[in-house]
């Protein structure tokens, strides 16, 4: 039954998928706020597919920040990274540079306003995530990071990428660090996932001009506050 429940969601979500890319095209001539809003309902999209043929669903623990703040998040599976724009209302997601060079669903994601890291760019590809992630401020949006860089096994606890607190400094934003154990449910290279409850806390904000160490304490700690102790 897992399996079957596995099948029907890739068929719905991945062909609703396509859809919504190729009619971004259109949507996008009526104005970045119209692309945005076509980005939600494809998000919502997946909530509802998740919730209706896989049974899982996310139960949200504090308070998501509405401000321009920097969302620091644990990362185990697809399910958080939608879960979280609708939960975040439009963040600008800091991903891989990759990710925003594929056809089509690359050209989407620059419109909606991400923010493509370059991690062997040099000093040019960090002023522009640098004027990405400004202008993402002045709109008043939260910038969402994964801080360890990769999605990660339920259990596993990596250090942050050093990205995160050159990212904390230059920006001078405090930053919300959200646990989760979506990895439980939705396990990462595996098409097989299994109905529950995936728990999303939002943790105490963080102010900003902590010292390296410190604030990559406090944030490493916060996100894997879901975790088993090691």
């Amino acid at each position: 039954m897992i399996l079957l429940r596995s099948a029907l969601f890739a068929f719905a979500f991945y062909g609703w998928t396509i859809v919504a890319v190729l009619l971004s095209f259109p949507i996008s001539l009526l104005g970045t706020s119209r692309l945005r809003a076509w980005a939600h309902g494809w998000a919502r999209g997946h909530r509802w597919c998740a919730a209706l043929l896989l049974g899982v669903r996310a139960r949200v623990e504090g308070s998501p920040p509405r401000q321009a703040v920097l969302v620091a998040a644990k990362h185990q599976s697809m399910f958080e990274t939608l879960e979280l724009v609708l939960l975040l209302d439009e963040p600008a997601i800091v991903l891989k540079r990759e990710l925003a060079d594929l056809p089509l669903w690359g050209w989407v994601v620059r419109r909606y306003g991400a923010i493509p890291v370059d991690r062997a760019g040099g000093a040019k590809a960090l002023r522009r995530m640098m004027r990405a992630a400004e202008a993402a401020i002045a709109e008043g949006r939260p910038i969402l990071i994964f801080p360890e860089g990769t999605r990660v096994p339920p259990g596993e606890r990596p250090p942050l990428q050093p990205g995160f607190a050159g990212l904390y400094r230059a920006l001078g934003l405090p930053v919300v660090p959200v646990a989760l154990d979506s990895g439980r449910l939705w396990p990462r290279h595996r098409f097989a996932k299994r109905p529950g409850i995936v728990t999303i806390r939002f943790g105490e904000e963080l102010p900003p001009g902590m010292k390296r160490r410190d604030i990559e304490t406090a944030v490493h700690a916060a996100i894997n506050a879901l975790e088993p102790a090691p």
